[in-house]
């Protein structure tokens, strides 16, 4: 585990300019321009990205795509690539610190979450799609005599992953692993605001002995890059996570394209349901808590909309105020806070704006709602609580994406499925309750990819995720995400 005096030596670290990284190389972008990066702990400049563009897109593809057709990658046998993934694994197993702190820097995710949920996931999902790859095998078809139907897995070719600013480093290992693993070359497009991990990852990967070009990092603006990515004729796939206008735009650039494969998690407004005979009420509130203040709210599964049931509603909202007033929020990078900072000022003032409505709309604040730690020049949010919240309010129905909760009660089992199933999304849930046929009803009866059961999060590499409704399709994790980058090849051959 990462020690405070690791952190604080790590935290002095000079980072100064980042360019891109394509066909194997550092190299700025092709104007010359840069973005500047400020870091959400005290608002002051941290280092500086390449501000790419379509020409720089245009040179990543067309690197992974001469690095595809060469096959010193995808065609290469399924043992060397694992054996190449399991390195770099092991490599950002060495560099777990560096990386988590610098991940922090960039994006304000408190260490001691930032510390399992970057670096040592990563390499945890990395390793895990290294050992999975040489495993998958083809298959023969159940034919007639003089006939042999076989079918083949290959890999897609150029794959493109965009990816969010809250986990860059976790969320895109759920996809830059099993589109290597299959033998694909991925360019990945990086959040504007938490670019830098990801260009550490790909020196790594370098380092690892992956060939160049099968591995490219393109920084920049989204209505650049990500654009130039989603319209580029020479991408096969893109694997996306982030907000549902963007997803519904990469399925345009799509249309307008190539008819490119495109993949989308494009988060959600997760009902927590806590029933009267939930086993611990203490320890559901605790976990309650976590599961949406943890981060500052800034998780695509955070459970954003909790359902308590009126029976116990009042002393279940005691113990949900006491577990919230007990997290410690403040700098990132002090083991001992429990939620670290807004990513960014522009997030911070959003996550105001829902609040402000809210109370114009009729709900009551219980706690919080302000933002705090002004001395430090941070963006910093206090966890914030509404209860008497109704469906046909903002803050029920859309994503904040911040340490803001929203409370209902109900009476009964069908009530709790229809607000549970009230929104446009359905990426997660969870359900309290001690009763195993009403858990097994609940999950059946909830539409959402993940529904939990007496706890909120921890669900390992070996499950997928992903969401119905507008929550978007295809799914992370798991050996179902292997699919997503391979193709089927039919040989019919007459005997």
């Amino acid at each position: 585990m990462i020690t405070q005096t690791a952190i604080d030596t790590l935290r002095k670290t000079e980072i100064g300019a980042r360019g891109l990284f394509i066909d194997g190389a550092q190299t700025e972008a092709t104007s010359g321009a840069t973005l500047p990066v400020t870091s959400p702990i005290d608002g002051r400049p941290l280092a500086s990205i390449a501000d790419g563009t379509a020409a720089d897109i245009d040179r990543a593809v067309q690197s992974a795509r001469k690095a595809f057709e060469k096959g010193s990658w995808s065609r290469s046998a399924p043992a060397f690539r694992k054996k190449v993934l399991t390195r770099l694994a092991e490599l950002i197993e060495k560099h777990a610190d560096e990386l988590a702190v610098l991940g922090v820097r960039d994006n304000g995710t408190e260490i001691g979450m930032a510390y399992k949920a970057e670096p040592l996931s990563a390499a945890g999902t990395i390793r895990y799609y290294a050992e999975a790859i040489d495993k998958v095998y083809g298959e023969i078809a159940p034919t007639a005599d003089n006939v042999l139907g076989l079918i083949h897995k290959e890999p897609l070719g150029v794959v493109g992953v965009i990816v969010p600013w809250n986990f860059p480093l976790m969320i895109g290992a759920w996809k830059i692993a099993p589109a290597l693993a299959a033998g694909n070359c991925v360019v990945v497009k990086p959040p504007e605001i938490a670019s830098l991990t990801l260009l550490r990852l790909a020196e790594l990967a370098s380092e690892a002995g992956l060939p160049a070009g099968v591995l490219n990092v393109v920084t920049g603006r989204g209505a650049v890059t990500g654009e130039a990515l989603g319209l580029h004729m020479d991408v096969d796939a893109i694997a996306f996570t982030g907000s549902g206008p963007v997803g519904r735009r990469l399925l345009e650039y799509s249309a307008r394209s190539n008819l490119k494969r495109v993949f989308l998690e494009l988060g959600g407004k997760s009902p927590n349901i806590v029933f009267a005979d939930a086993p611990d009420l203490k320890q559901a509130a605790v976990v309650s808590a976590n599961g949406i203040f943890r981060n500052s709210g800034q998780v695509c599964v955070a459970g954003s909309r909790l359902l308590v049931q009126a029976s116990v509603y009042d002393r279940f909202m005691d113990e949900l105020l006491s577990a919230t007033t007990r997290l410690k929020v403040g700098d990132p990078l002090d083991l001992t806070s429990d939620v670290g900072a807004v990513s960014s000022a522009e997030q911070l003032d959003k996550n105001l704006g829902f609040v402000a409505r809210a109370t114009e709309e009729g709900a009551r604040l219980v706690t919080g709602g302000d933002r705090i730690l002004t001395e430090t020049g941070g963006s910093y949010m206090a966890p914030t609580i509404f209860e008497n919240v109704t469906q046909d309010m903002q803050l029920a129905r859309e994503e904040v994406f911040g340490p803001v909760l929203g409370v209902m009660r109900f009476e009964n089992e069908e009530e709790a499925v229809r607000l549970a199933n009230s929104t446009v999304y359905g990426l997660a849930s969870a359900v309290w309750t001690a009763n195993l046929s009403t858990a097994h009803r609940m999950v059946r009866a909830i539409n959402a990819g993940v529904v939990h059961v007496n706890t909120y999060g921890g669900a390992d590499i070996t499950v997928p995720l992903g969401g119905v409704k507008q929550s978007g399709f295809g799914r992370d994790k798991s050996l179902h995400a292997l699919e997503k980058y391979l193709d089927l090849k039919t040989a019919w051959i007459a005997l």
